[in-house]
């Protein structure tokens, strides 16, 4: 499999990389300075020093820490907060898990809110031409098709999104030098004396990084969007998109700085500096790029879920794979969420300049999440020196945590944010632990001890045969060991009887794409481990795989059991496969603490809401027998139950 992030540099792969990740950060001149001057009198420091905040924001942030230093961190060529998680996962002893989830818990939170401000941005632009418009009906109706249109797959007019990001790169480009050669002056402020000045002499100035912070919103999606770009196209194409977004920004400073009024008055500097010709089709551009970077966002979440199930973050949910392409994933239950939230964003906020307050807070501690991660890598796999890991740490610590303060007061915009972050922290945070406290309870036992009886069983003539083919998942990741519950299932009660018993693991690599399987006969034809290795981005469609490992080791003559080479018989057509699902309920008789037992309870109810495991791993309803079992962990030897004499 190639790494995509070694891939060539071409005209096509840079226009990809265009159209996919920088939807987000190149939407922001929509909104950041209008936000950064809002109702407040104009004057030199604070556009100037807005400006210069800005420059020096995508500098620092943007350019130093994603662009240069954490695109490095790439888990064979994939990125992202749980591939760095991957990656490092065996160095943290437990320390990394909620720093995991807190970033992908607050990435996934402002979700709802990035498509109706870039969307409501764009759209408000119609009111320069007709002031009356109602816009939230027209937002609402743009994202509510947008979700719609996710179960078809983006692959139709995937070409189209490059092309229409250049267009809109280009058009700030040249928006922004138009106004820029009225007033040159305005070059001064990417001195950052002037930012300097802001933060400390003007009025309440280091508040205003809460505005200044929403331009560099779109970093995250650099790097969770690796694997579809590579590095080099990232890295080349930012050269261009970082021109063009600061050159935009001068523009509209060199505008405000030239208009002739002391107020904006509730005007958008960014549509203000076209000419009135050309607003209508700004207006169409920027639709279409709000829109492109709503629909990168949707994918990425739906990106980020999928790696959540995979290393256990999430409980199962239902996976479609909406076209061919590598990697594009559809989960109508994260799509519903979002399309919810995003809709009661827009009908609760109105319009784009009330979002702007409650924006970037979440961001802000997913980038601190990052940097706490990103510190890990850099020790202990680039072996950087531990001075310049705390230079790194300390400067971007000031930076984020800055930024982290001046958002802090958003919370009073956003309270109903918290109930949606709080709910997404507790479902990974349950998940991730109580399975821990599940996997603790398992009791493993050697094959190896019990093949002999397995084989007998297997030829044991006055038994009906329950299947030819008897699979069962196991978590045992060690060649000879099972689980004790496997071994009472087979023989206890009605004993199954079968030609073959498979015990199939799925083990869960931190590479991302890795599809390959080992085989270790226990007992020839009868007794047989397979290891399917299945990589984090990959959905796991087990009987699929199954069958073709069969397949596989039928052909090539490691299977005898006079079957044709699909596992079929002369008498039957179809393959004559069982697998069995053991699902757990809580007894009642257990000691668990007050913590454990929360725990359980709430991993119990997340499973009953999630979708099957018959149908997580890809699984015939017909080839599958479920047998539920009682989580005891209390043994009846410890009953102080005597006879009376």
């Amino acid at each position: 499999m190639s790494n995509s992030n070694y891939q060539k540099v071409t005209a096509a792969t840079l226009l990809v990389a265009l159209g996919i990740i920088y939807g987000d950060i190149g939407t922001s001149p929509l909104y950041v300075m209008k936000a950064i001057v809002g109702d407040r009198e104009i004057s030199k420091m604070l556009v100037y020093g807005g400006i210069s905040c800005v420059f020096w924001t995508l500098t620092f942030q943007t350019t130093f820490k994603y662009i240069i230093l954490t695109l490095r961190a790439d888990n064979h060529g994939e990125g992202g907060v749980f591939s760095l998680y991957a990656l490092i996962k065996r160095f943290g002893k437990g320390k990394l898990v909620i720093p995991t989830i807190l970033g992908a818990t607050t990435l996934l939170a402002d979700g709802i809110i990035t498509p109706p401000i870039s969307v409501a941005s764009a759209v408000e632009g119609l009111e320069v031409l007709i002031p009356s418009l109602p816009t939230v009906p027209i937002v609402t109706a743009i994202l509510s098709g947008l979700f719609l249109f996710q179960r078809f797959g983006t692959q139709k007019v995937g070409f189209f999104f490059g092309p229409a990001m250049v267009v809109w790169f280009s058009m700030l480009l040249v928006l922004g030098i138009s106004q820029i050669v009225i007033h040159p002056e305005i070059l001064e402020a990417l001195n950052p004396m002037y930012a300097y000045r802001l933060l400390v002499e003007y009025p309440h100035g280091f508040w205003l990084l809460g505005a200044v912070f929403l331009c560099t919103t779109g970093a995250e999606a650099l790097y969770s969007d690796l694997g579809h770009c590579g590095r080099d196209n990232i890295r080349i194409t930012w050269v261009f998109v970082k021109t063009a977004l600061v050159v935009n920004y001068l523009g509209q400073g060199a505008w405000i700085m030239t208009q002739g009024s002391q107020f904006l008055e509730g005007r958008n500097p960014f549509y203000s500096i076209m000419p009135q010709w050309f607003l209508i089709f700004g207006i169409i551009i920027a639709t279409m790029a709000a829109i492109i970077a709503s629909q990168a966002l949707i994918s990425g979440s739906f990106t980020l879920i999928n790696e959540a199930i995979s290393l256990n973050f999430w409980p199962r949910v239902a996976l479609k794979n909406p076209t061919n392409t590598k990697g594009q994933i559809y989960i109508p239950s994260v799509n519903t969420i979002l399309w919810i939230g995003c809709v009661l964003m827009i009908l609760y906020f109105k319009n784009s300049e009330h979002m702007e307050a409650a924006y970037g807070f979440s961001i802000t501690v997913a980038m601190l999440m990052t940097t706490f991660l990103l510190s890990y890598y850099l020790f202990y796999i680039e072996k950087m020196k531990i001075g310049w890991i705390a230079l790194i740490l300390f400067v971007f610590a000031v930076i984020e945590l800055s930024f982290f303060a001046a958002n802090v007061v958003k919370i009073k915009e956003r309270w109903m944010f918290l109930f949606f972050e709080l709910f997404i922290f507790m479902v990974m945070y349950v998940w991730y632990y109580s399975r821990k406290i599940n996997n603790k309870f398992l009791k493993f036992e050697n094959i190896k001890e019990h093949a002999f009886k397995l084989e007998e069983l297997s030829n044991d003539d006055t038994i009906p045969k329950y299947s030819t083919h008897l699979i069962y998942l196991s978590k045992a990741d060690k060649l000879n060991q099972i689980e004790e519950k496997i071994i009472k299932s087979i023989f206890s009660k009605k004993p199954k009887r079968a030609d073959v018993y498979w015990f199939l693991h799925i083990n869960r690599t931190d590479e991302p794409f890795t599809l390959d399987y080992e085989v270790h006969e226990i007992i020839d034809d009868t007794v047989i481990k397979i290891v399917l290795n299945v990589g984090f981005r990959i959905q796991p469609k087990v009987e699929l795989y199954f069958k073709k490992i069969v397949q596989d080791l039928v052909q090539q003559n490691e299977l005898n059991l006079h079957t044709r080479p699909d596992g079929s018989t002369k008498y039957n057509a179809e393959p004559d496969f069982k697998f069995v699902i053991l699902e757990k309920f809580l007894s009642v008789e257990n000691e668990f603490s007050v913590k454990e037992g929360w725990l359980i309870n709430s991993y119990f109810i997340l499973k009953r809401m999630s979708i099957s495991d018959t149908k997580a791993f890809g699984l015939d309803k017909s080839d599958v027998v479920v047998e539920e079992l009682p989580m005891v962990y209390q043994p009846t030897t410890n009953i102080p139950l005597n006879r009376k004499k």
